[in-house]
């Protein structure tokens, strides 16, 4: 990356701490005030600082329409589904990938196992809201009196004898959810399947999806499901990371790689 283009780029992160003078900026910058100037100059001419009436610079309008543009092209979808495969790769079971919309849970990826015993998920296809990890994820994240408006409406069958029975035994489950950042489904669907899993983060911290690694008693038991805890989050992290723009610390393959 070339000085001036990097100069450029270090003022935004200064003005998005605030306004700030043609002196402030020199100063951050270590550079004479000729070439903040040039620099600011620039940056205005494409909209992305404004100087206000009192002459202190702060970031400009046309930098938030693009920040909004990029977030609203992104597709979790395509971020998350290397990543995904990645983890299937290494664990053999079903991974899935769900959103939360229009007051449904939706599955929105799916990689099958690689065992004979399949699950009757599809994409597109709605979750059990009272029971599925994903969908405890994706509601734990919402305000609490959206979480206490949804929990009253919701329907509570009894699927199994581990189905949430309740309002308020939902509201509890998603309370220990949202604090300890992690979410299972104990047979709670079907007595047979166990499911463990993380949520993926926007820039902002909010939950924007949910993944989890479901497989069957017969394959491997709930405690030993659960040891996958670990390459679960750190799958849901570098998606996180990927979607929001962060800093990487390691990708696709590191993640592959690491476990």
């Amino acid at each position: 990356m070339s000085q001036t283009v990097d100069r450029a780029l270090s003022i935004l992160p200064l003005l998005a701490q605030g306004p700030a003078d043609l002196g402030q900026v020199a100063e951050r910058l270590g550079v004479h005030k000729s070439t903040a100037l040039r620099l600011l100059r620039t940056l205005h001419e494409h909209g992305l600082v404004h100087r206000q009436q009192d002459q202190r610079y702060r970031l400009g309008a046309r930098l938030f329409a693009l920040a909004q543009e990029a977030v609203e092209n992104l597709d979790v979808r395509d971020i998350a589904h290397p990543y995904l495969a990645a983890l299937n790769e290494r664990t053999g079971h079903t991974i899935h990938l769900a959103v939360y919309e229009e007051g449904e849970v939706v599955y929105i990826d799916k990689v099958e196992s690689r065992y004979p015993v399949r699950m009757y998920s599809r994409i597109g296809k709605p979750v059990a809201i009272t029971v599925a990890a994903v969908a405890k994820l994706l509601l734990a994240d919402l305000p609490e009196p959206e979480r206490r408006a949804v929990a009253a409406r919701l329907d509570y069958p009894p699927y199994t004898p581990r189905s949430t029975p309740n309002a308020a035994a939902f509201l509890k489950e998603l309370a220990t959810v949202r604090e300890q950042g992690w979410a299972t489904d104990l047979g709670g669907h079907e007595e047979s399947i166990n499911c463990v899993g993380a949520p993926i983060r926007g820039a902002d911290g909010r939950v924007v999806a949910a993944m989890s690694v479901s497989a069957p008693n017969v394959v491997v038991t709930a405690e030993e499901l659960l040891t996958l805890l670990p390459q679960v989050r750190g799958t849901a992290e570098a998606i996180s990371r990927e979607y929001s723009g962060s800093p990487a610390v390691s990708d696709t393959k590191d993640v592959k790689d690491s476990a």
